[in-house]
């Protein structure tokens, strides 16, 4: 029997190579996946790897009214001569483009899952017009798929779409495969490592985290809270760093020493609006370790004691997943996505976020000092509960231990392609 063809389409290539990984080959079992998205240098690898066909489309991420049209007809084109059972779309650019093509194709099933909404960090005529985007790509889809309930929510509030939506298992775009995101795991991978290096002599039963420790610089006594991020305002990193600055002040009234191990670059990226006296922390202090931009982060992750994300966004972040797989309570802040992953007291902590209900900034770090001397309601739950992480060594590893625990039963990488096989299934 011949199998429908389901095209899968995302602006760039890295979008099928990161966030599907691992999806098309299993959907593929099932349906003819075509991938489609502009080739930017891992398009070959994808097909290879995923085992689909793939098509290098002319789409680009920013807005440009002549390539876009262009890429309009390509898709058109394409869908045409395709004849598709299906087309999937994520990311902005990609979605709106193959949502109007589709339909103006006539495919019968268009599904447009929405991972993130970008108006909410903008304003005036920007916010204006990408809200447009997204009611265009709605309507043009007649299935649309919420990553998460935060943003089905959002698509409510903002009156984005009356269409019912429909969030796939528990959220998330690909799960995560646990088998891969744990400490055994990884541990195998660190002692091949340790056998080349041979910086741990002592190593029956081997230590994973151990290793990793030692060859960072930490000891028992540091508490290592793990931020991966980019240097923007917007991932927390001025709040940040104004918290580790007080807790490294007040180090001695705490029974480990707090530590931050960055994992991303180290330069603040181009309108990134990191305050000097943050960035002049984070450079300078040694409480501070920068490891750069990693390709596999379970090592990182293995050697610290928890994860801080105050980010002030998200649509549905990987990174307190892969932290709660790998076995670390989390500090996160009650936004889309991260009010999903962490259940408040049970596998983590939430703190408010700086923004109001539209997604806009309520205030900067260090802007509007409060009576108490720090800069904002977000800044003062954050130290308060990483000193508690500290603090409360009991409650911090009753957390720990439930962490993977609550990853695996919502976010199990092959439960998620299942729930969506299923809901193609029922089209």
């Amino acid at each position: 029997m011949k199998k429908k063809k389901l095209i899968r389409v995302t602006t760039a290539d890295i979008s099928l190579n990161s966030l599907l990984r691992g999806q098309l080959n299993y959907l593929n079992q099932y349906y003819e996946v075509v991938g489609v998205a502009k080739d930017t240098g891992v398009l070959d690898e994808v097909a290879a790897r995923e085992g689909i066909r793939v098509v290098d489309a002319p789409l680009e991420r920013p807005i440009s009214i002549g390539k876009d049209i262009k890429a309009l007809l390509f898709l058109w084109r394409l869908f045409r001569r395709e004849k598709p059972w299906c087309v999937h779309a994520n990311t902005p650019k990609g979605s709106l483009l193959a949502m109007v093509a589709a339909w103006a194709a006539r495919v019968p099933n268009r599904i447009y899952l929405v991972t993130g909404l970008r108006y909410q960090a903008t304003t005036g005529m920007l916010r204006t017009i990408l809200k447009t985007m997204e009611r265009v790509t709605c309507c043009c889809a007649n299935h649309v798929i919420p990553e998460g309930e935060g943003v089905k929510r959002a698509l409510r509030e903002d009156r984005i779409t009356g269409k019912q939506l429909q969030v796939v298992h528990h959220g998330n775009i690909n799960g995560k495969d646990t088998s891969y995101l744990s400490r055994e795991a990884t541990s195998e991978l660190l002692r091949a490592e340790n056998e080349e290096t041979r910086l741990m002599e002592d190593t029956t039963p081997f230590d994973g985290r151990r290793y990793m420790r030692e060859k960072l610089g930490y000891t028992d006594n540091d508490f290592v809270f793990i931020l991966i991020a980019r240097m923007v305002r917007d991932k927390g990193i001025n709040e940040l760093a104004e918290v580790m600055s007080r807790l490294v002040g007040h180090s001695a009234d705490l029974s480990r020493q707090p530590k931050l191990l960055i994992v991303g670059e180290k330069e603040v990226q181009s309108g990134g609006h990191i305050t000097p006296e943050a960035q002049r922390f984070l450079n300078d202090s040694a409480a501070v370790f920068y490891a750069g931009l990693q390709k596999d982060v379970r090592p990182y992750l293995i050697a610290a004691d928890a994860l801080v994300f105050p980010s002030y966004r998200e649509g549905f972040p990987n990174v307190p997943m892969e932290a709660g797989a790998m076995e670390l309570p989390c500090i996160v802040t009650n936004i889309n996505g991260s009010n999903e992953i962490i259940i408040d007291g049970e596998n983590g902590v939430i703190i408010p976020a700086p923004v109001d209900c539209d997604g806009h900034l309520i205030q900067f770090a260090s802007d509007d000092p409060q009576g108490d001397g720090f800069s904002s309601p977000m800044a003062k739950a954050l130290y308060h509960s990483m000193c508690d992480f500290i603090k409360k060594t009991d409650n911090t590893n009753r957390m720990a231990a439930n962490s993977r625990r609550l990853i695996q039963e919502r976010y199990e990488q092959r439960d998620v392609w299942e729930a969506l096989r299923q809901m193609y299934a029922e089209l």
